[in-house]
């Protein structure tokens, strides 16, 4: 499957595009293949359940969740300082903006529930934050082989 600069706008779950799941600050080409789409349609179900359940507990009505990196070309992935065998190059993963701290361990305490609940594993969940103090949730799901990592970085 090759995708062209019109697929941008397309929907990978009701809530999350592919040009939201694959943007980037890099001046690289940053376009999936059709096996990291499927990959990013997994992982955007699992956005899906947490926006949802964000919204019914915490949320001001239809709060989005908002994406900081999805899929990277290895490239860009390269350009980012991010791991060589990072879940992003295949678009298993997204790193999740959180406002504060607080949210960051909300935002982790559903990922987890919707994981008990489906009986479902992820491969990572990683509360990180940057030098400057914000803080993002890596949060990744493969097709298959799912570790359930957790982790806090600071």
């Amino acid at each position: 499957m090759k995708l062209n600069h019109w697929d941008i706008d397309m929907k990978l779950s009701e809530h999350f595009t592919l040009g939201e799941m694959c943007k980037t600050r890099v001046k690289a080409d940053n376009t999936p293949n059709g096996k990291q789409v499927q990959n990013l349609k997994r992982l955007c179900g699992w956005l899906e359940q947490l926006r949802k359940r964000w919204n019914d507990y915490y949320g001001e009505g239809d709060e989005p969740i908002i994406i900081n990196s999805g899929f990277r070309s290895a490239e860009v992935n390269k350009a980012v300082g991010g791991w060589a065998q990072s879940n992003h190059l295949q678009g298993c993963a997204a790193d999740i903006h959180c406002k504060d701290l607080e949210q960051a361990f909300r935002y982790s305490s559903l990922l987890l529930d919707i994981s008990d609940v489906t009986h479902e594993d992820f491969d990572e969940l990683i509360i990180e934050r940057s030098k400057l103090g914000n803080y993002w949730i890596h949060f990744a799901v493969r097709p298959m082989e799912n570790r359930r990592r957790t982790n806090f970085k600071r």
